[in-house]
């Protein structure tokens, strides 16, 4: 029997596919059909694929001609499946050509011309493309617009800022530039708001209420009751509303809350995030975000994923930055859940180490600076040999695969968001903590 193996990520599946598959299997007796994993094509660079893995998988099963399907998920992995199963023929597209010439050490390799004029890019790129409006006065804007590049689907075409000076070319040469709020929601299918978060109730509802999507720097609002409402209203209005913080979009992080719920360092006890910096603070002004709201959505988002929104009890302490009554430069929180406790510590004004660590009965996770867009963390254990590694790549801080769930989303009229709306509304509620001073020591 002659077995034949082929690999691709067949996002989309179309005739090209099909008929690339059904070539391949007349060259053998036997046809294997790796298919690759989201963290792998990520690894490739393909971060615009539209569908899950196994959505993919389902696809090319239906098709009828794969006898085995296997999902390819490291480098090298060819090697190791060619040699496991016996492999006689490799084979792949033609615009592939001499790319896997080495694997002609373990069986005879064979490029197949693929059919002109289709490619899973070409049907992604015949869909409505999302015109993107960036919404905000701060620098941040600059990498959104880079970022927001990369992702097929997404057209960056406006931008309202009152702060143009802050902005650099690519994003003054967009197609609508303009401080009218009105104005600025014509031009545009979805927004990410990058204002100030006190702004952010009034303008995101009216953005939901024209029917547009919404992709917001959280907090999404100061308050959870606002925050229920808006999600409330995005559902009534078939929209859109997605929380943007990039860690949660980090493979690593994904990974890392996996291996911490599946057990992997026994019952969670203790969570502790820090995030600080020491950014120059002359510009504080009426547009530049205080710390607190700056960096505690992110040092919250772990604590919230792995214990809940449901604590018990919690404690702010909040320095104050040369005596400004309304800004504070460093904050401490404690939370003491019923069977855990976890804290953390955020600022703009004082600088600590940027780690997290989540400790556990068997064993803990710890996250080196800056946790928030590691791609390498460890598991450690009382016997060091057991301690266990883990690398990720990690492109463009996150950014570029959050703005890749939110166009899915709009795509499919279903949130995509790593957050749940419960991590969200719990953010604003202890955003509202801190605005109200509930609980709050100041020094």
């Amino acid at each position: 029997m002659t077995k034949v193996i082929t690999y691709g990520t067949y996002d989309l599946l179309h005739f090209g596919h099909i008929r690339l598959l059904k070539r391949a299997k007349a060259l053998g007796d036997y046809l294997i059909v790796g298919v690759t994993a989201d963290d792998f094509d990520k690894t490739r660079g393909k971060i615009n694929v539209q569908q899950p893995l196994m959505e993919r998988i389902e696809a090319v099963r239906e098709t009828g001609i794969a006898d085995e399907i296997i999902v390819e998920e490291y480098e090298g992995q060819k090697i190791d499946d060619i040699c496991r199963n016996d492999v006689d023929i490799f084979t792949v597209g033609s615009d592939w050509e001499g790319k896997f010439d080495y694997l002609k050490e373990y069986c005879e390799v064979v490029y197949l011309e693929r059919t002109d004029g289709i490619s899973s890019s070409e049907v992604r790129d015949k869909r409505r493309t999302v015109r993107f409006g960036l919404l905000g006065d701060d620098s941040l804007l600059n990498k959104v617009r880079m970022e927001a590049g990369f992702v097929n689907g997404l057209q960056v075409v406006a931008l309202c800022t009152n702060r143009i000076e802050v902005m650099g070319g690519e994003l003054r040469s967009v197609d609508i530039v303009t401080d009218d709020f009105d104005e600025f929601i014509k031009h545009v299918d979805a927004v990410y708001v990058q204002s100030l978060p006190a702004k952010h109730y009034d303008q995101i509802k009216k953005i939901l209420e024209m029917g547009k999507h919404v992709l917001c720097e959280s907090p999404i609002t100061l308050n959870q009751e606002q925050c229920r409402e808006l999600f409330l209203l995005a559902e009534n209005k078939g929209v859109i509303l997605m929380d943007a913080i990039k860690t949660a979009y980090s493979t690593a992080f994904a990974r890392l809350l996996l291996m911490v719920k599946g057990g992997e360092i026994g019952e969670v006890v203790s969570v502790d995030a820090t995030c600080t910096s020491l950014k120059i603070l002359e510009d504080r002004h009426q547009n530049v975000w205080e710390g607190i709201y700056g960096w505690a959505p992110t040092a919250l988002l772990p604590i919230f994923r792995l214990l809940g929104t449901d604590y018990h009890d919690f404690k702010i302490v909040s320095r104050y930055a040369d005596g400004e009554k309304n800004r504070g430069d460093f904050t401490k929180i404690d939370f003491i859940y019923n069977h855990a406790v976890a804290s953390i510590k955020v600022g703009d004004g004082v600088k600590s180490e940027g780690e997290l660590i989540i400790s556990g009965t068997k064993g803990y996770v710890y996250v080196p600076a800056p946790w928030w867009k590691t791609d390498y963390f460890e598991i450690r254990y009382e016997n060091q040999s057991d301690n266990k590694r883990y690398f990720y790549q990690l492109d463009g801080e996150g950014i570029r695969y959050e703005l890749v769930a939110f166009v899915r989303a709009i795509e499919r009229g279903r949130s995509m968001s790593n957050i749940d709306q419960e991590v969200s509304c719990g953010i604003s509620e202890m955003m509202d903590h801190y605005v109200r001073g509930t609980n709050m020591s100041i020094i």
